[in-house]
């Protein structure tokens, strides 16, 4: 199936994994965690429908592998842009265009990808900044719940992951009939 959407992009702490299940060696890498409930089945779901996967992570490079490896997640992803790795964290505008550039989408499609995270300042604000559908998983209980200014306010808010799929249907409706609006 051809698809409107060229890529979903995820952050991991409190997107896909609980960070208050988290545990840490003395560099503050995540070794091992539980997964948020859903998202296993939301992953491969996707997965099998086609789309490209992103992780876009602030931390640690090795978290996401200890992690996501121990539930046989990992390989799902087409690239993971960690900032440890690239050495700048969201919302800084490289690290989306780290994974564009590495799915060969063009900046100027950055508007037919989608990026789900948990934090209105570093997930949603950075791919508002760049233009891509912002989706916001409103639910850890840790997290801001008020935007402090327009560019922080998601496009989409979801409570559960896997509330991403029938929301995923309805931009691909509305992207086939002319535009997201």
């Amino acid at each position: 199936m051809t698809h409107q959407l060229l890529a979903i992009c995820f952050d991991f702490g409190d997107t896909l994994i609980d960070q208050a299940t988290e545990v840490k060696d003395g560099t503050q890498t995540t070794l091992q965690a539980d997964l948020i409930p859903g998202v296993g089945q939301l992953l491969h779901e996707l997965k099998r429908r086609g789309y490209r996967l992103a992780i876009v992570s602030n931390g640690p490079v090795g978290s996401i592998p200890n992690v996501l490896r121990a539930y046989g997640l990992y390989d799902l992803f087409d690239v993971c842009a960690i900032s440890q790795g690239l050495g700048v964290d969201k919302p800084d505008p490289r690290i989306f265009c780290h994974v564009l550039n590495h799915l060969g989408i063009p900046r100027s499609q950055a508007g037919r990808t989608v990026m789900v995270g948990n934090d209105l300042a570093a997930d949603v604000a950075g791919a508002n900044g760049l233009g891509m559908i912002s989706v916001w998983l409103n639910w850890a209980p840790r997290d801001r719940k008020t935007p402090v200014n327009d560019v922080e306010t998601p496009q989409h808010t979801i409570k559960e992951p896997l509330a991403l799929l029938p929301l995923l249907d309805q931009l691909e409706r509305q992207f086939s009939t002319g535009g997201p609006n």
